[in-house]
């Protein structure tokens, strides 16, 4: 005799064939990071465009270009997660009134 266990089969314990509704839907989470991406990426562009060694005539102070870049950095990325955010809820009212019908047969087995 073999100290190897014995593997059963699964043995089938029903089939059902059901209806269901098939729906696309964006994936909210890459289009918020795609955003905040988008916004990073336009606030260096700024930064580069912005000359941040001019005094600031409000506060009478000198920013470093660093500091320039976080301060449109956090404008920037907030605006491009609001702008992706809309663009995802648009794409989701489009293609949800693409649903369809699809029929599938589901098995089940129990080992």
């Amino acid at each position: 005799m073999s100290d190897q266990p014995a593997y059963e089969r699964p043995v089938y314990v029903r089939d059902d064939i059901e209806t269901v509704t098939v729906r696309r839907a964006p994936k909210y989470g890459v289009f918020l990071a795609a955003g905040a991406f988008l916004g990073i990426l336009v606030a260096l562009i700024l930064t580069v465009a912005i000359d941040g060694s001019d005094v600031s005539p409000y506060t009478q102070v000198v920013y470093s270009q660093m500091q320039v870049f976080g301060f449109t950095a956090l404008i920037c990325v907030v605006a491009g997660v609001a702008v992706a955010a809309i663009v995802a809820l648009v794409f989701e009212r489009v293609l949800g009134r693409r649903t369809r019908q699809v029929t599938v047969d589901h098995e089940q087995f129990e080992v």
